[in-house]
């Protein structure tokens, strides 16, 4: 079909008048056309994202509902259990598209489990493992703007979905036409018990969870950690003020940002990697006694932190964060000599190698999976396959994305929180602050700085320049980078590792992956790939200097030849 021919058939279709009132303002706006029905939504091993408002490129109740029902055909064509459980987060109509999914799954005979209120998505991916669950749904866009919403999709481990499955998931949903009406409604599935609530006792037993998974909590409450919080009017303001509370952690909360709100109106963009996310805590903190200050995103599986530091503040990067935690809990277990042999700590290809460094010292194994939290979760299933699930010691992504145990399969602000805190206190305790330790990892291991660019795209043909963007890079790849030699081209596409000083290629084994690497010898890197999830290309730079002001200095103009 056209563009014209989409939007003519769901004008003609048997839609609420809400609907039909919204199509009809947009006609013979071409461009606006082309947008909502140049295409359907695309379903990946992310599930889903995009903007809400009809159109087959839209998010909204006929493209949940058909996306589910695919999850749904693809479920019962497997040896899997016929259960499954679903989260949402605080975003306009994540509980109607929660609902929308549960009534596609029951309708397929489904036991399907519902949060009984807003949950952080690793609470979906515990209450998969706990449930005993076939696949799991989460219906958020973690970070994206309040225009935003999307269907996160979950296998039997709690892992987001992989490849394999979600070709036949994408497979389903091309064969399932629109506008399918629901067989009964919600609450009839509800009383005849093939939907059902999940209740308090899975809060409790994930709180009991979480705890277990701190490494010297005594610190905290000895301390008298003053901390300012920020939930950005997400799901994270009552798992991460109950795990906190009870642990005896001074809990400022900005006021503001306390209750769910799917406009966002007080952060436009909550996306904890960003400073400005924290604004409204900056002014929270600035009154009230502040050891650090906390910020979790909507669906609360990452979570940002900025300290004191002069007349201000200091937000530190999900790098610096993650090399911190990794090393605060490498330090405690080794000094209580709980590590086990063969530890393992993992990360993202794009996360600073600094953690590398660090892993080594501690005689910890460091494995590098691709970006995105399932391939982290992929190295845990691989463990617990083993019966050496207890080896997994912790996994971050650059992205403000930490686990440690093996309860959940996704990233989990919450016991990334609690164990920020556990870190916090100890260092005072000490006399110390967050930034003293950060300052002793450089001081350590060289300084190693990042910096992550969004080159974002616009238009139908988005997609379409962010492969022209990168098929550039594949053909024309430069030699210097910022004055720093190009020693080693990685190219995940093709599973091919090129040595340009010796000519030697050898095969990468890891799944491909449109990523394009060039590591600059020991001086750092430069690594790009599209957005599995937006319009985008992502350049993520690493320069490495003795000091600061070295690595700096190559950064700067590392970014400025690429900017080009």
């Amino acid at each position: 079909m056209t563009y014209e021919e989409r939007y003519e058939f769901w004008c003609a279709s048997d839609l609420p008048e809400d609907a039909l009132t919204e199509l009809k303002a947009i006609a013979g706006d071409t461009e606006e056309l082309k947008s909502r029905f140049g295409s359907d939504l695309q379903f990946g091993t992310a599930g889903m994202r995009g903007i809400m408002g009809m159109g087959s490129n839209r998010l909204n109740s006929y493209t949940v509902r058909r996306a589910a029902q695919g999850m749904a055909a693809w479920l019962s064509g497997t040896d899997l259990p016929k259960i499954a459980a679903i989260g949402y987060d605080s975003r306009h109509n994540s509980q109607l598209f929660a609902e929308v999914c549960a009534v596609a799954l029951a309708e397929a005979g489904i036991h399907t489990w519902l949060y009984d209120r807003l949950a952080p998505t690793p609470m979906l991916s515990f209450a998969v493992r706990q449930l005993g669950c076939g696949c799991g749904i989460v219906i958020s866009a973690s970070h994206n703007a309040g225009a935003y919403n999307g269907i996160k999709c979950y296998g039997p481990d709690g892992c987001q979905m992989t490849d394999e499955p979600a070709a036949v998931v994408t497979a389903k949903i091309a064969e399932i036409p629109y506008f399918i009406p629901e067989s009964k409604p919600f609450a009839a599935f509800m009383e005849e018990g093939l939907i059902s609530y999940i209740g308090q006792d899975m809060w409790d037993k994930y709180y009991e969870t979480v705890l277990a998974e701190a490494v010297e909590p005594e610190m905290i409450r000895s301390a008298g950690l003053n901390i300012v919080y920020t939930p950005l009017c997400g799901t994270g303001n009552e798992p991460v003020r109950e795990v906190l509370g009870r642990l005896g952690v001074n809990i400022t909360v900005v006021a503001c940002q306390e209750q769910p709100d799917g406009d966002f109106k007080t952060c436009e963009y909550p996306n904890p990697e960003t400073d400005a996310a924290l604004n409204e805590s900056y002014k929270v903190a600035r009154e009230t006694p502040c050891d650090l200050i906390l910020g979790t995103d909507p669906d609360a599986d990452r979570v940002a932190i900025a300290v004191p530091c002069g007349d201000g503040f200091r937000k530190l990067t999900g790098n610096e964060l993650g090399c911190m935690l990794m090393d605060y809990i490498l330090k405690a277990r080794t000094a209580r000599g709980d590590l086990p042999d063969g530890a393992e700590v993992v990360r993202s290809i794009v996360s600073s190698p600094l953690t590398d460094q660090i892993a080594a010292s501690y005689g910890v194994e460091m494995k590098a999976v691709l970006t995105g939290f399932k391939y982290i979760g992929g190295e845990i299933l691989a463990l617990e396959e083993k019966g050496e699930e207890n080896k997994f010691v912790f996994g971050f992504e650059e992205s403000c994305g930490y686990l440690k145990g093996t309860y959940a399969r996704d990233k989990d602000a919450v016991v990334a929180s609690m164990l920020v805190c556990e870190m916090a206190a100890a260092l005072k305790q000490e006399g110390k602050t967050i930034l003293d330790a950060l300052d002793a990892l450089y001081e350590t291991y060289g300084f190693y700085l990042s910096h992550v660019q969004s080159i974002e795209l616009t238009g139908a043909d988005a997609m379409e320049k962010a492969a022209a963007m990168m098929a550039g890079l594949r053909s024309s790849t430069p030699t210097t980078i910022g004055g720093a030699k190009v020693t080693v081209v990685n190219d995940y596409q093709v599973s091919s590792s090129r040595d340009l000083t010796t000519g030697k290629e050898s095969v990468i084994n890891l799944p491909k992956s449109n990523v394009l690497e060039m590591i600059l010898d020991q001086q750092g890197s430069v690594i790009v790939r599209p957005s599995g999830t937006e319009p985008k290309v992502k350049f993520y730079y690493t320069a490495v200097g003795k000091t600061k002001e070295d690595a700096k200095a190559l950064l700067d103009a590392m970014m400025a030849q690429m900017s080009k």
